[in-house]
């Protein structure tokens, strides 16, 4: 194991605490693991080398690509804008339908891995004329102590941080991450307590809810997605448990989107129906949530964003693009005047119209 040490992906961990017996325990996600030396963390990116803890996945990208803001789905934050998004491999969860299955179940493998520094990714995205930076694909935790150096960065150079996260980290890492530079956060809500338990990997269900109260306390854009599983979490009752949750400690201006599940990797039940998303839709807006979208099916009314006030057609989408935008210059509703929480500008070169 000594040998780890000399590769570049490899580093020491920054959040971790030392037990008996040459013991660690990881302190950035809720699962806390213990490991012995020699032993891997459940998302087998943390490894203990002769009583420290270390990641095996410090700037190995997986994946590089300028994406549109809207894809993670973000609505409310830089609209328009394009951020330079990365990845790594492993995940701390085990969703038998995670989309990104290649990425989430592969180990890394510091003897092969390419090193990329955090400084070639704030270039990168320069030069692509990106707005930000986000970490995604698969959970970007993996890459914490990565994102602690490249938001840092990103934030000198006048780019905003993202991550697109089932937002499942300890509240000292979601700290460390607000300290570093992250602006937003998207936290991916499983369902209940039973689908946590029973198909994500014995989590605690109330973790990504308290992260995205407390992600909100500490001034950062939250945004929540709630995929509808067919069989697992979308059932009324679970629709309005995660109506309530977000009301109480989001409150009623924080987006909430409801997306559709198609089959994918260990998971074969049917695709969700759009008449689900469509009235989960309907029973967040009546309990008065009042920015609440449908994904994942391109062309839906509920992909657009509509004054809450007066039902003005604000944004006009179709999938991740942005057709038209109907707002004053101080992010107001035109018909109304009612104010539109939207984070940032909205970049109006990459939006088809001001209608």
């Amino acid at each position: 194991m000594e040998e780890l040490k000399s590769a570049p992906t490899v580093r020491e961990a920054v959040l971790y605490e030392k037990l008996g017996g040459d013991a660690v325990r990881c302190g950035v996600c809720e699962r806390r693991c213990v490991m012995a030396p020699a032993q891997k963390g459940s998302c087998k990116t943390k490894v203990n080398i002769d009583g420290e803890l270390y990641t095996l996945t410090y700037g190995d990208l997986s994946a590089q690509e300028s994406r549109p803001i809207e894809i993670k789905p973000f609505f409310a934050f830089w609209p328009g804008s394009t951020a330079l998004t990365i990845s790594t491999k492993g995940c701390n969860f085990h969703c038998p339908w995670c989309q990104n299955h290649h990425l989430s179940r592969m180990e890394p493998n510091p003897a092969s891995a390419i090193h990329t520094p955090p400084e070639e990714v704030v270039e990168g995205a320069l030069r692509a004329r990106d707005e930000g930076l986000c970490v995604s694909f698969n959970e970007p935790t993996l890459l914490f102590e990565y994102s602690l150096d490249l938001f840092k960065l990103a934030s000198e150079k006048g780019l905003y941080s993202t991550y697109v996260s089932n937002g499942y980290m300890t509240e000292e890492a979601l700290g460390m991450l607000h300290e570093a530079g992250m602006d937003a956060i998207k936290i991916d809500i499983k369902g209940g307590q039973e689908a946590y338990q029973k198909h994500i990997g014995g989590a605690d269900a109330d973790v990504p809810w308290r992260n995205a109260k407390l992600a909100k306390d500490l001034g950062m854009h939250v945004e929540i997605v709630n995929l509808m599983v067919t069989g697992v979490n979308d059932s009324e009752e679970d629709v309005e448990q995660v109506i309530q949750k977000h009301l109480k400690l989001l409150g009623p201006k924080i987006s909430l989107h409801f997306t559709k599940y198609y089959p994918a990797h260990e998971f074969h039940a049917p695709p969700t129906p759009v008449r689900k998303l469509q009235k989960a839709r309907g029973m967040a807006m009546n309990a008065g949530i009042e920015y609440v979208y449908t994904g994942n099916v391109p062309g839906d009314p509920g992909e657009n964003t509509y004054c809450p006030k007066c039902g003005q057609l604000l944004i006009k989408r179709f999938g991740s693009s942005i057709l038209g935008v109907k707002l004053t210059p101080d992010k107001k509703c035109p018909s109304c005047g009612h104010e539109i929480p939207i984070t940032g500008e909205i970049i109006k070169k990459r939006v088809g119209r001001m209608m």
